[in-house]
């Protein structure tokens, strides 16, 4: 804080902070001055009065930055300041010029979320209140411990070896949200004259001295922000500040990186690469400019120089449809309107940048476009538009297309580049001001340029003003409480007109409303309704009010507001003012839509039942009554509690009394208009569409387990009528039994003939959670009643649908594809083995071959229906337990094996059976040399279950060596063939087949194979090729196993021909088939070749084994040194036996590597999906670990950097616990669900057994007594490095941790903390606890045991891969198929 600045009254200061109305509460304790603040923590500002944590947040954030930075108050020793080195106004200093600080990169963004506020004042642009020229902002995170750059020399620079200190700070705190504050821990408190005592892990490194070293390099990459900044033209169009635009004291540097990572709603993407390359001009002249290329996810940028904020163009990465390379290191962006070339400085240089290219817009073509400005197509590209048209900007010589876009405003070359989606750059409004000039100019000023505008005219001008200002308001507005009010999905529609994100609400009636609806409840009275914005009115949303809104939702409160709305006099998002002011007063003046309380008209009535709803939950009851007419200062009859509010009180219902204080003055609705007598509005009736007879039974509330007979159906007349599905005792009565309305249906079941008594049945469920059974004797009658009531419930955009002779059809809610965060509606259709869904836009998706499903799992408390396909993840989600249960049931029923025949079975993606595929693979796998396989055979009662196990759900089974024999899973093969309904080739084509054999000429012989080949269904001819090709490998090892083909036909004939073997003919042909199996399936060179080279290998490995010098049980996998690449992949044999320490040597030795004396080489398993890897124990099992890796997942030997520094650690560390503060979120499953909305910090305390989290700072001295809130044993903790890039991590220094109970039910976290140092002690201590203090061995052996030579020679080849179908075995000698002498190098 600047001299004098501690003096500065904190009504100003709270004033700049948008926080005025604590004022009061802070000078009544005493705090008049911001020095009188300094000490204030999160639980003092609670007893202040300052609820929201938002606001408690940000005023910490703000004394916590003026106090660390800024010099102490006069008395206390400064350090000399440095003096000011004038300097050429075009050369700008580096933001790391001064002190300890130049060491700090930038901080990384928040996750995802309402952005922080920052402690900053912003850059005025009028005299400052002391009358002198505003500073900039600081844009280094100079609080923040210094980060690992591991950038190269181009994207930053070293600090100079002097240590001269920042300018001193302005006083006033920021009002906009400052890139710096995002990295800072939220709840810590500010440094005191005296801090209070805290573990000794938990003292931030804030606290440290100037002189203080930055910790050592951290091994983990650190996330790279992209520039704040977007793109210009080629030529004339750069936006780099000038030097009239420059302010004093600040660098360039330093703004462009406070810049990047500042956005007041959208996270942004993280840079992929940068680089500077040479650029060709687009008039194609041959002088190329250097320029400075950024490359996100989003777009290729490019910039005069690394520290520019704005770029001179910006490609968008979803635009480019090819990435080339044309010579002399050069290479050719082409997009949908230009071609781009760029020149690198080396031919390696240019293909990391077309490979990066090349896969960034391959992955963004296989996304789902975002919606954001930039990239929106031609048909969408202006629904997001506040204002635009063309504005001259000053230093252009022609006319520019400005967008008004929410909380930024984008400029454009001309419309045409706007339609495209190519803009220049956008400019973010939290750090801007605008302001008038002349009659038609206008400024917009941000701390790194002033744009001057003019408009063609004054009016056009003022229109200008006020859209830029609007945007303003909306960048400077917090989300806080809009977020979670949102949350609900009703309240992210107006309750109203339905407009999307409305940001008003009426705090009486309980309504979230959009802006233009809020004026109309404005002109009603505060009587009728009381208007709040949700972004800016912060002082009244108290935590009370915002879960009564949670609880409430647009959804109950329409249930009585809205409960009979005409279509007629409905309003929409487009309509005019005099409707909307028509149909407010309609619903809240006079209460027309209404759905009138029993009691209605009963005033005293109506009192009691008051009385008695608040002492309840029931807030829908309360709503009721209150606006039909009950009184809320009623007399209850009880002295001690005169009120309802008084009752609600001592009934400690919160919400209760919160919604009654709001309705304190609220006037009940009075319809002037309708007599007394008069029944309330109704709708109109349309005419009947159907009815009938049905047979019923009385509604349920569990699904059907059992067979209902024909007495328990009653036969009711039933009509379908206006949106009512009613049921009479006959079709002479009036009055219904009872009624189902047809908007709370949200699935209709047909069921199969004779599913009960009656022959036809049908089920209806309802969203209230219950299920009806129907029934007729006729099955056409049923089909005619089962498409009157789809056609009504079932929403227009899925009327696609109702055409399917589907079996259950209905609403759920689901995640799918990229929009993981929000669920969404959808229409689902279940046709046999098909799922149909149909989104809430319209848009019909591919269906679902459920036997096809690589996995059908539940998850979250058997809330979530996960399926898998190899392109996609659905996750259907189960808000109502009724249907849900339904739909799982019948999904899995349908995913699994229906009848004996091939296409009945569960299959893989190229329609072979999964009973058939992992047989197959696990004799590959285990089996080739057994002597006898197939003629062998296995026990009979090991058969019969593993038989039953693969048919009842394959996807479940595991074949694993030691627990199956071999003999048994070829025996099980060879049962499933023969007992096949239908057979492999047929009943229809068998007899042809048997008739070939009797052709002489051999090529007349293949040709009739082929085509009874083709003519074959398409599952029975995947399956026998892939039988056949397996069959074709056993007999390459005849040698071994002596099973010749001859032999193999003698045993698959009559099992494929399920005949009694007397017909010598069916071994003929599948002698045939193999013998000429390259000619009848068409088997290409290439393929052959692989096969050959992988039979030759396999060869070898079994002359290794049967030299003994391969143990049994082996496995064969993958390794690789160093980092994933085809070259350092290395194959290895991994007995049971070999520990993570061996596996390291091992692959040392191949690559003669020898370990140096503080070379901490190790064995890593990196998780791909999560981005984290973990170090094994040099003592952990490495068989066990590949059991459960996954696809994602693969071993690699490396250096573990930062073992050193964790044993020194550990050496010096004092007792056998670690406790202190880290950044937490939770995420219990893929969906979400439960998820914290961000990390939040949480007080944790590791012990030798268990690992636990405390919401605030325990003290050690006051013992441990305290009940945790969540607590783990540690020994069922997997801590892996690294967090997820897209979870937005506040430091680059975290962890995941993966949990699983005894009963196998997983849980996932994420950790982070404040500095390297810190991750590296908690890690290490998690290793010491979970390795009984063991990190790493006290003697390394000089060398390995002398391995057998064969080993060596073989132990580079790739044999039987771990898992895998016969496609990815190929693959895994793809190295082998070029040069077979490769096999005997060595030899």
């Amino acid at each position: 804080m600047a001299e004098g600045g501690g003096s500065l009254p904190v009504a100003a200061w709270l004033s700049a902070l948008h926080l005025d109305q604590y004022v009061e509460s802070f000078q009544q304790s005493e705090l008049w001055s911001v020095w009188d603040c300094r000490a204030l923590t999160d639980e003092e500002l609670t007893r202040l009065g300052v609820l929201l944590p938002g606001h408690r947040r940000r005023i910490l954030l703000g004394l916590q930055k003026a106090f660390v930075e800024a010099p102490p108050p006069a008395g206390t020793q400064q350090p000399p300041a440095s003096k000011p080195v004038p300097m050429k106004r075009h050369i700008f200093r580096l933001s790391a010029a001064t002190g300890p600080e130049q060491l700090e990169p930038r901080c990384p963004s928040v996750p995802g979320g309402t952005p922080l506020v920052g402690c900053r004042p912003p850059l005025k642009f009028s005299p400052s209140l002391s009358g002198g020229s505003p500073e900039p902002p600081a844009a280094s995170c100079s609080h923040l411990p210094a980060l690992e750059d591991p950038s190269p020399p181009a994207l930053g620079e070293k600090p100079p070896a002097d240590g001269r200190t920042r300018p001193p700070l302005p006083p006033l705190p920021a009002k906009r949200h400052q890139l710096e504050t995002k990295c800072q821990s939220l709840k810590a408190p500010p440094l005191p004259d005296r801090p209070p005592v805290l573990p000794p892990r938990a003292v931030s490194q804030r606290s440290l001295s100037p002189s203080w070293d930055p910790p050592a390099l951290n091994p983990l990459p650190r996330l790279l922000i992209p520039s704040g900044g977007s793109s210009w033209s080629d030529r004339d169009l750069s936006l780099h500040p000038s030097a009239p635009d420059t302010f004093p004291g600040s660098s360039p540097s330093t703004l462009s990186d406070s810049m990047e990572g500042t956005s007041a709603t959208t996270p942004l993407s993280p840079t992929i690469r940068a680089g500077w390359l040479d650029k060709n001009p687009p008039q194609g002249s041959y002088i190329y400019q250097k320029r400075w290329v950024k490359l996100d996810a989003d777009y290729l940028r490019y910039f005069d120089s690394e520290k520019d904020t704005y770029s001179k163009r910006l490609i968008p990465v979803s635009s480019i449809s090819r990435v080339s390379s044309i010579g002399d290191q050069k290479f050719e962006v082409v997009t949908n309107n230009r071609n781009f070339v760029f020149r690198a400085e080396n031919d390696a240089d240019r293909n990391e940048w077309i490979r990066t290219l090349q896969e960034i817009a391959e992955e963004r073509k296989g996304k789902a476009p975002e919606r954001t400005l930039m990239s929106l197509a031609t048909d969408s590209a202006t629904e997001l538009a506040n204002k635009s048209g063309f504005l001259e900007l000053r230093g252009f010589k022609h006319k520019l297309f400005v967008v008004v876009s929410e909380d930024k405003v984008f400029l454009y070359k001309n419309a045409e580049d706007y339609q495209l989606g190519i803009g220049i750059t956008y400019i973010e409004m939290n750090v801007g001001n605008v302001k008038e000039v002349d009659r038609r100019g206008f400024d917009l000023t941000t701390p790194y340029r002033i744009f001057s505008f003019s408009a063609d005219s004054e009016q056009e001008k003022e229109e200008w003003v006020e859209a830029m200002q609007q945007s303003i308001t909306e960048a400077l507005s917090n989300s806080e409480v809009a977020e979670r009010i949102w949350a609900v999905e009703s309240n992210r529609f107006c309750a109203d007109c339905g407009s999307p994100k409305p940001d008003w609400a009426s705090i009486n009636l309980c309504v979230v409303i959009c802006k233009r609806c809020a004026g109309e409840h404005r002109g009603l009275g505060p009587g009728i309704t009381k208007v709040r914005s949700l972004k800016m009115d912060r002082k009244v949303w108290t935590e009370e009010l915002i879960e009564l809104f949670q609880q409430f939702g647009n959804m109950m409160a329409n249930q009585f507001w809205a409960a009979n709305v005409p279509p007629s006099e409905a309003i929409s998002p487009s309509s005019g003012s005099q409707e909307r002011r028509r149909f407010l007063i309609a619903k809240y003046r006079e209460g027309k839509y209404r759905h009138y309380h029993p009691l209605f008209g009963n005033q005293e009535e109506l009192n009691r039942a008051l009385c008695a709803a608040v002492t309840t939950s029931d807030l829908a009851e309360t709503q009721a009554l209150l606006f039909c007419g009950a009184s809320v200062t009623c007399d209850t009859g009880d002295p001690q509690c005169p009120t309802p509010l008084a009752l609600a009180e001592r009934s400690g219902q919160r919400l209760q009394m919160e919604f009654l204080l709001h309705n304190k003055t609220s006037e009940p609705p009075r319809l002037e208009m309708v007599c007394s007598e008069e029944k309330p509005y109704s709708v109109h009736l349309p005419s009947i569409t159907h009815n009938g007879f049905l047979y019923k039974t009385p509604s349920m509330v569990k699904p059907i387990s059992e067979r209902k007979g024909p007495e328990e159906f009653s036969r009711r007349w039933c009509t379908l009528q206006d949106g009512v599905l009613s049921y009479y005792e006959n079709n002479r009565n009036t009055v219904p039994n009872g009624e189902i309305r047809v908007e709370e249906i949200v699935c209709l079941v047909n069921n199969p003939l004779h599913a009960h008594g009656i022959e036809s049945t049908f089920e209806v469920y309802t969203e209230a959670d219950r299920l009806y059974l129907f029934g007729l004797e006729s099955p056409d009658s049923a089909r005619e009643w089962l498409k009157s009531i789809a056609k009504s419930f079932v929403h227009p955009c899925a009327e696609g649908l109702l055409a399917l002779d589907f079996e259950r059809l209905g609403r759920l809610h689901y995640k799918g594809g990229l929009t993981l965060e929000h669920a969404q509606e959808g229409w689902f259709a279940l046709v046999g083995s098909t799922l149909h869904v149909c989104s809430e836009d319209g848009c019909r998706q591919e269906p679902l071959q459920l036997r096809k499903l690589q996995e059908l799992s539940i998850q979250g408390d058997h809330e979530v229906l996960v399926l898998v396909e190899r392109r996609r993840t659905l996750y259907i989600q189960g808000e109502r337990k009724l249907d849900f249960l339904g739909w799982v049931h019948a999904i899995q029923k349908a995913a699994g094996s229906s009848g004996d025949t091939l296409s009945e079975q569960q299959l893989t993606e190229s329609d072979v059976p999964l009973l058939v595929d992992r047989c197959i693979d696990y004799i590959t796998q285990c089996g080739l040399t057994s002597e006898g396989i197939y003629r062998k055979s296995g026990q009979n009662s090991k058969t019969t279950s593993l038989l039953e196990a693969l048919q009842r759900d394959a996807r479940r089974v595991r074949l694993k060596e030691g627990e199956h024999q071999v003999d048994d899973v070829a025996n099980t093969l060879k049962r499933f063939f023969r007992d096949l309904g239908d057979g492999l080739f047929t009943r229809r084509w068998a007899p042809d087949w048997l008739w070939a054999t009797a052709l002489e000429d051999e090529e007349a012989k293949v040709g009739e194979y082929r085509q009874l080949l083709a003519a074959l269904p398409p599952v029975n001819r995947a399956t026998l090729k892939a039988l056949i090709n397996h069959l074709f490998r056993i007999q390459c090892f005849s040698g071994e196993n002596q099973m010749t083909t001859h032999n193999l036909a003698i045993v698959f004939g009559p099992t494929l021909f399920q005949t009694d073997g007397k017909d010598y003919k069916a071994g003929r042909v599948v002698e045939d088939l193999i013998s000429h199996y390259v000619e009848i399936f068409n088997v290409n060179d290439q393929e052959m070749k692989k096969q050959q080279d992988e039979i030759t290998a396999i060869m070898k490995m079994r002359e290794a084994s049967s030299s003994g010098t391969q143990q049994a049980g082996d496995f064969i996998c993958t390794v690789y040194l160093e980092e994933k690449k085809t070259e350092t992949e290395q194959h290895v044999k991994i007995p049971a036996t070999m520990t993570a320490e061996e596996l390291t040597f091992e692959i040392l030795d191949r690559r003669k590597i020898v370990m140096k004396e503080k070379d901490y080489w190790s064995c890593f398993e990196v998780n791909e999906r999560e981005e984290a890897e973990r170090p094994l124990h040099y003592s952990e099992k490495v068989l066990p670990i590949l059991h459960c890796l996954g696809t994602e997942s693969y071993l690699v030997v490396k250096k573990q950097m930062s073992m050193e520094n964790m044993l020194i650690y550990l050496a010096s560390r004092v007792g056998d616990c670690k406790h202190g503060m880290m950044k937490f979120r939770e995420e219990r499953n893929l969906l979400g669900l439960g998820l914290s909305t961000g990390f939040h910090d949480r007080y944790f305390i590791l012990s030798h057994s268990w690992l636990r989290l405390y919401k605030e700072v325990r003290q050690r001295g006051w013992g441990w007594s305290h009940k945790p809130e969540k607590e783990w044993p540690v020994r069922n903790l997997k801590v892996y490095l690294g967090v997820k890039k897209k979870l937005r991590p506040p430091t680059c220094w975290g962890f995941t941790v993966f949990y699983e109970n005894e009963k196998h039910e997983k849980q996932q976290w994420y950790l982070c903390c404040d500095t390297q140092a810190d991750l590296r002690e908690w890690f290490a201590t998690f290793l010491q606890v979970q390795n009984g203090g063991s990190l790493w061995p006290l003697e390394h052996p000089k060398m390995r045991v002398a391995q057998p030579q064969q080993d060596a020679r073989l132990g580079n080849i790739s044999l039987i891969p771990l898992r895998g179908n016969e496609s990815e075995m190929r693959n895994s000698v793809a190295a082998f198929a070029t040069d077979p002498l490769t096999l005997l190098r060595n030899v």
